[in-house]
């Protein structure tokens, strides 16, 4: 059988977690206001130990450095054999999105060829496992405003204040 793993930490946005197996990463949680918050994200149904491998200690730096304003560039290796060929294919393009630009939704249908199914990418974004690593924050309607977002408007206008600031 094999291990699955989490760790919680704190960023300057608040408590994070992180769950992963042999097979990479599969599930982020976005900032929470306390430790048992992000437990209970990203440990759901109690499956995963606690562990603090080289792979989460990287990515734990790598997401306490980003929400500290530094330039980061996201390498750890990512497992989406919990999600549906659709999502994999939406959360692909969402990872192609560059830091501090965004796109649309159509953007995105259209870029994984499926031109007409912007409002099932919304669908698919809603259930992104992988919040920050799967920048789906980048995405917005096609009129630039910024829709729905698991974290609240306010936070997905704070994630892209942030990235605008680093890619300048």
């Amino acid at each position: 059988m094999e291990s699955k793993y989490f760790v919680i930490f704190q960023t300057q946005a608040g408590w994070m977690g992180i769950a992963g197996s042999s097979k990479g990463i599969c599930r982020t949680t976005l900032p929470e206001k306390s430790y048992q918050n992000a437990l209970t994200t990203v440990n759901p149904n109690n499956t995963y130990i606690e562990n603090r491998s080289d792979d989460l200690n990287r990515l734990t730096a790598d997401l306490i450095n980003y929400f500290s304003g530094l330039p980061v560039y996201f390498k750890a290796n990512i497992d989406f054999s919990e999600v549906t060929k659709f999502q994999k294919a939406v959360y692909q393009a969402a990872v192609s999105i560059p830091c501090g630009e965004t796109r649309s939704y159509a953007w995105i249908a259209y870029n994984i060829g499926c031109p007409q199914a912007a409002r099932a990418v919304g669908q698919a974004l809603k259930r992104n496992p992988l919040p920050i690593l799967v920048p789906c924050h980048r995405v917005v309607q096609a009129s630039g405003r910024l829709g729905g977002f698991a974290g609240g408007v306010i936070l997905k206008n704070d994630l892209l204040k942030l990235e605008s600031l680093k890619a300048h």
